[in-house]
């Protein structure tokens, strides 16, 4: 006797087999009326379409939390004020500021959405940042490597036409015809289709209009849809506002991922020392976090003062022995040191505990690239290219090893 296909579905879901989950909720969703059993809070349609929602979010799923990188166009048309003569330490974007001894504008690999390689220099510090419009304009860059327009159309290049890619007949949900106010009313409903329109279609405006309803509905007394109303004005741009709804949650519902979310928002606005008294005040109330001590090593790694963020990647590990994001970035910090050995070690330890990050991989194939070990050089650039085959950088260093292996 096989299993009762909502829960299969369920246990596909818990599995991670989306497309499974997301093509038996379909079976389900097709059934006639009378065949949908009601239950206590959710009608078997319901439970369905909510699971098939979900599914496809995931598919699709880009976590806010992680760092993205600044388009041209946020550079540009910035109308956020900044010191134009920055004290040492204090900011990110503008040059000459730094304390001195930061990596090399030149090692500033990009993956293919746009996010910047675990590691190197990160979104928004002072390297590579054109100071006119015009040099900004010049600046040469496909969909594929580098700087995009706007951060939107760089990091969030495929969504928005996920739909395309999850159902070839045409969008599960149509939003235009969408009653926002009639799913607000239904918290559990409105959690998943937020998400969704977020995620999967890259509406930022249909979100927050939901999100807005909704927080409206449950009296601005839940944490969660102001923590989402905040990511909207984030992505939008609304950077002051986004702060406001960022620390609104916090004052409901104390929770890191709130706090690295705000972090974002002050490191957006240029503001490193805001930000590192922010991830501070959370280490008091959550003793021994590593996402917030390699958040302070990340601000610290920006503004030049690497002796600062080897340290508080150091504290890291010893919080965590097995945060493989650490080992890279430490191993980053010892190539700039001369250290290759070092390095080559800790990148081995990083691939090791996470073999699905391609940046160790590729971060051992640049280092052993540049002392002349090709073969391990080739070795890893495939690991990397397995791991993430759609990244630029690889496949170009792959190509001037073979090229190198053709001269032999």
């Amino acid at each position: 006797m096989g299993l009762e296909p909502l829960f299969q579905a369920w246990s596909y879901f818990r599995r991670r087999k989306f497309r499974q989950c997301s093509d038996l909720c379909s079976q389900l969703l097709e059934r006639p009326p009378g065949e949908q059993e009601p239950d206590s809070e959710y009608t078997m349609f319901q439970a369905a379409w909510s699971l098939k929602t979900r599914a496809l979010t995931e598919m699709v799923y880009v976590d806010e939390i992680d760092m993205d990188q600044e388009g041209i166009a946020e550079m540009m048309l910035d109308e956020n004020a900044i010191a134009q003569v920055a004290r040492p330490g204090t900011s990110l974007k503008l040059p000459g500021t730094s304390q001195g001894g930061g990596p090399s504008p030149a090692v500033r690999p990009v993956t293919q959405s746009g996010r910047p390689i675990t590691g190197f220099v990160r979104p928004s510090t002072q390297s590579g940042r054109p100071s006119t419009m015009e040099q900004a304009i010049k600046t040469p860059r496909t969909a594929l490597t580098a700087r995009p327009i706007t951060s939107a159309s760089g990091r969030y290049v495929r969504l928005g036409t996920a739909s395309m890619l999850t159902n070839p007949d045409g969008p599960f949900i149509n939003l235009s015809r969408l009653n926002l106010a009639k799913y607000a009313q239904k918290p559990k409903l409105a959690k998943a289709l937020f998400e969704y329109i977020f995620h999967h279609e890259n509406d930022v405006k249909n979100a927050l209009d939901l999100a807005a309803i909704a927080t409206e509905h449950a009296q601005f007394k839940d944490w969660w849809w102001k923590v989402q109303i905040g990511k909207c004005y984030y992505r939008l741009g609304l950077y002051r506002e986004a702060e406001k709804q960022f620390k609104s949650a916090l004052k409901q519902q104390d929770m890191v991922d709130t706090i690295l979310y705000l972090a974002k928002v002050y490191v957006r606005l240029d503001q490193p020392v805001t930000a590192l008294n922010l991830f501070k005040q959370g280490l008091d109330r959550f003793p021994g976090e590593v996402t917030l001590i390699c958040g302070i090593a990340r601000i610290y790694e920006g503004i030049g003062d690497l002796n600062l963020a080897y340290q508080c990647f150091k504290l890291t590990l010893v919080n965590n022995n097995d945060y493989a994001e650490a080992y890279n970035n430490l191993a980053v910090l010892e190539m700039q040191k001369g250290h290759i050995e070092q390095a080559r070690a800790l990148l081995q330890t990083a691939s090791s505990l996470a073999p699905h990050m391609y940046e160790p991989h590729f971060n051992f194939a640049i280092l052993s690239e540049k002392v002349g070990d090709l073969q391990r050089s080739y070795t890893a650039a495939q690991k990397s290219e397995e791991a993430f085959p759609g990244h630029v950088d690889t496949q170009q260093l792959i190509k001037q090893l073979k090229q190198h292996f053709a001269m032999l």
